[in-house]
């Protein structure tokens, strides 16, 4: 079962350009670590002063996550990252649905989860029929269910959820009253 990890970091006051560049160095190195499945960057919205950036990576299992941690890799990645950020990282494992939803003051409430995930879900559904199910009608039932269902959590996780979550950010984590 595949392993979220969420990093949120502080990046330095005019480090943020800088920061980003060197991140997607990073990501693509990365991915030489066979159990790296994916990555992803959750940067401040745009007009924001805040500087706080979210690094969402999904690991194959257990054991590719904490060699990834352990690699010489990634202590070379630390040692730059901290040039460019304040404080300390801040890591958290996900499970689950949380690990699309991201919000600086603790994940949205789950009926919003489960609303934001019907808006991905439903209309990819829709596509993969019209799609996968055209080319994959004829095969026997458990090859066509598990085709659609890798193609589902693919498009789900690694394009739409990361879509669907960035489009209705501001529902999903409304400002607080002041």
């Amino acid at each position: 079962m595949p392993i979220h990890v969420a990093i949120t970091r502080q990046v330095r006051p005019g480090r943020e350009a800088e920061f980003q560049q060197a991140l997607r160095e990073f990501f693509q190195e990365s991915f030489a670590h066979g159990g790296v499945l994916g990555t992803h960057l959750i940067a401040p919205p745009p007009g924001s002063d805040s500087r706080e950036y979210g690094i969402l990576r999904t690991f194959s299992d257990e054991a590719e996550r904490d060699a990834f941690y352990k690699s010489a890799m990634f202590e070379t990645w630390e040692t730059r990252a901290r040039t460019l950020t304040e404080g300390e990282p801040v890591y958290r494992q996900m499970h689950g649905l949380e690990a699309w939803f991201r919000a600086s003051e603790g994940r949205p409430p789950r009926w919003k989860m489960a609303a934001a995930t019907l808006v991905g879900v439903y209309p990819t559904s829709l596509f993969l029929s019209v799609t996968v199910g055209a080319w994959v009608h004829t095969w026997p039932s458990l090859a066509r269910s598990l085709v659609f269902a890798v193609s589902m959590v693919a498009l789900l996780t690694w394009v739409v959820m990361p879509l669907v979550t960035r489009l209705l950010h501001r529902w999903l984590n409304p400002s607080p009253s002041k």
